[in-house]
């Protein structure tokens, strides 16, 4: 049985957002907030396909192509492949291919990657240097915490699985639209999750009986237009769905000490260090469970559970 889902709760959408304004009163509430009006540079005038296509000249990308608009990580319905900037610009603002990989609608995505994908971070400065230069990212956090400055660039319809984030970033919207679903971090036993993206794909029209908790999550859902900003703050579950062809650059800072972060993940999706030992030592407690009968292996997990409830979950966070 499928139901669809009605209820949300709107994002809130704050317009000619200052430095101050954004650090002082937006920033502290890790509250997902769309900027509007937020001076971006010339890109979004300038970034038209042919100007894309020109700039970013034939530069090798490594993109994403699913036969169908709704992607999925971890079944992985999509193959990579290698297109030269131009052509790849070219055929994701089209709805249908004269030439194509898999069929004539398919569909494509790019998430720009660093020059060695195992010890570059992205940074449009550095892979798109030309077209770095249109853009104006807002002065929201300290240069020195800043972590890579990621190109995407999606086929109209696309959509990414919903997944989280361990830093703060900034989505900037240059061109289309997008419809961003998000769900905080206390909604995480309703989401499914298998590592950091959920199993459920189609959010709107879902699955009752392999997914009966997810419609009881609480979600927070916005339209992106050209020139918007969305604020993301770390944990924060986001769903993002193109309504158009889209270009966007998204931003990220260590908003932690860096001794958080794994110095090695160049792509900056990975669990903080602590958590990741935290996670390593319940799987070792697990397994040094299932040495024990069954009664005896409940009562026990019980009180773990028990344990850790009452020793780091909070009430006291933002709704």
């Amino acid at each position: 049985m499928s139901s669809s889902i009605k209820a949300f709760k709107s994002l809130q959408v704050v317009s000619d957002v200052s430095q101050k304004l954004f650090t002082e009163e937006i920033y502290p509430k890790r509250f997902p907030v769309i900027l509007r009006n937020v001076e971006i540079g010339p890109c979004q005038e300038k970034w038209t396909v042919e100007y894309l296509a020109e700039k970013g000249g034939n530069k090798e990308v490594k993109i994403h192509v699913a036969p169908t608009p709704q992607m999925d990580f971890i079944q992985k319905n999509f193959v990579y492949r290698s297109l030269p900037f131009s052509e790849f610009v070219l055929r994701a603002a089209k709805l249908k291919q004269d030439k194509f990989f898999i069929s004539e609608n398919e569909k494509y995505y790019l998430r720009a990657l660093g020059d060695d994908p195992r010890k570059d971070i992205a940074d449009i400065s550095q892979q798109f240097p030309e077209l770095a230069q249109d853009i104006h990212i807002p002065p929201f956090f300290k240069k020195d915490r800043f972590f890579s400055s990621v190109f995407r660039i999606a086929s109209p319809g696309i959509q990414l699985w919903t997944h989280y984030d361990v830093m703060d970033n900034l989505l900037i919207q240059v061109n289309g639209r997008k419809r961003v679903v998000l769900f905080s971090p206390q909604e995480v036993d309703k989401l499914y999750l298998n590592g950091d993206k959920s199993e459920v794909l189609d959010i709107d029209n879902l699955d009752d009986v392999k997914f009966p908790l997810f419609s009881h999550a609480e979600r927070y859902e916005g339209i992106l237009n050209p020139g918007d900003i969305l604020f993301i703050p770390a944990l924060w579950f986001h769903n993002v769905i193109s309504m158009d062809f889209g270009v966007a650059v998204n931003v990220f800072w260590k908003h932690m000490d860096d001794n958080f972060y794994d110095s090695k993940d160049t792509y900056g999706n990975k669990d903080p260090l602590p958590a990741t030992r935290a996670m390593q030592i319940l799987d070792r407690a697990l397994k040094t469970l299932d040495e024990l009968p069954l009664e005896y292996r409940d009562f026990y997990a019980r009180r773990l559970v028990h344990r850790i409830q009452s020793k780091t979950l909070h009430d006291n966070f933002p709704t």
